[in-house]
């Protein structure tokens, strides 16, 4: 009964169903896994961050570059401000009592010994960076030199939340915390890296530190258990496929081999047999008609269909007989008249 597996479209179904049903669950299991790696990512970070904030604040050239491990540590420069080059970073927001609320940050470039340039966020102001009065709350940097301590920060970049990188600012105003950005500004290097303070001047409110790119519980990890449940089901579905058709082919089987015919067959096999059976009967009903022409019978057939058959046979002989009749008594006439005149003549 299940001979039709063996058959080349089943042996097809088969080939793509072995191969599917593996690679969705492999797939599956992928993105699972770069879920719970994100989610492990974020709890180490936490940790970290949480660890970095009680641990004593180390100089800023021994924590360079930034990677997962040195961000958010709390880092120390000693220098002095540029007073001649504090910007203004717009369309960043904080989330406070109130809810979270749009404002700006306030960066200064802190010069160290070494010649390089520290950015330094020494807040962050609600408000509108492009209004005169909000941006006149801004409180002056220290003058002199001064000894700054926050957690440190990668440069940011076109995916970071807030990055204005369109360009197109007013003057003053800085998109993105990045040193590619800083150095067509200030004329002097700047390092690849930031801090934010932990304690700032009256307005400023302290930025805190964010996760690093990645390690958090962001959208992508969202995405990536989404699609881990897509894949999951992708693979229940080429199993429920099959396994119809299976029962489908199975069951058309099982009424084959019990001489149970569908509906539509059952419907053109009895038409076939009346067709059959009416051309049968046509030719029964000629032939009798000429056998009983051949032997002169009077005697009319009582087929229906040979009834139809013999009376037009039987008018057309009378018609022949009636027409050789008045051919035979016109040259009788004929005759008669053709002696009567022999006579008189003689």
């Amino acid at each position: 009964m299940y001979r039709f597996l063996l058959t080349p479209r089943w042996w097809g179904i088969n080939v793509f169903a072995v191969l599917a049903i593996p690679f969705c669950v492999f797939m599956g299991s992928w993105q699972l896994g770069r879920f719970e790696d994100r989610v492990d990512s974020h709890q180490q970070q936490m940790d970290r961050s949480d660890r970095a904030q009680a641990a004593a604040a180390r100089p800023i050239e021994s924590l360079l570059p930034v990677d997962q491990v040195t961000s958010g540590r709390q880092a120390s420069a000693r220098g002095h401000y540029d007073t001649g080059h504090q910007l203004l970073v717009p369309g960043r927001t904080l989330k406070d009592a109130h809810g979270v609320r749009q404002g700006f940050y306030v960066l200064n470039l802190l010069r160290t010994d070494d010649g390089k340039a520290l950015p330094v966020v020494r807040g962050w102001l609600p408000g509108d960076a492009d209004v005169t009065a909000d941006a006149a709350k801004v409180p002056a940097p220290p003058k002199g030199e001064v000894t700054v301590t926050g957690a440190l920060q990668a440069s940011e970049n076109q995916g970071t939340d807030g990055v204005q990188a369109g360009g197109g600012l007013p003057r003053g105003q800085l998109g993105m915390i990045s040193a590619a950005s800083l150095v067509n500004i200030v004329p002097y290097p700047v390092y690849d890296g930031w801090i934010t303070l932990t304690d700032t001047q009256a307005p400023l409110r302290a930025v805190p530190p964010a996760a690093v790119e990645g390690s958090g519980l962001d959208l992508k990890a969202f995405q990536n258990l989404g699609y881990t449940g897509e894949w999951f089901v992708f693979a229940g579905f080429v199993v429920f496929m099959w396994f119809r058709l299976f029962r489908r082919e199975a069951e058309a089987a099982r009424d084959a081999a019990l001489g149970i015919l569908p509906a539509s067959a059952s419907a053109s096999a009895s038409a076939t047999v009346t067709e059959s059976e009416s051309e049968s009967e046509s030719v029964t009903a000629s032939a009798a008609v000429t056998a009983k022409v051949a032997e002169g019978a009077e005697t009319p057939v009582e087929a229906p269909a040979a009834a139809a058959v013999v009376a037009p046979a039987e008018a057309s002989v009378e018609a022949s007989v009636e027409a050789g009749e008045g051919h035979g008594g016109a040259a009788g006439s004929d005759d008669g008249e053709a002696a009567g005149v022999g006579s008189g003549q003689g």
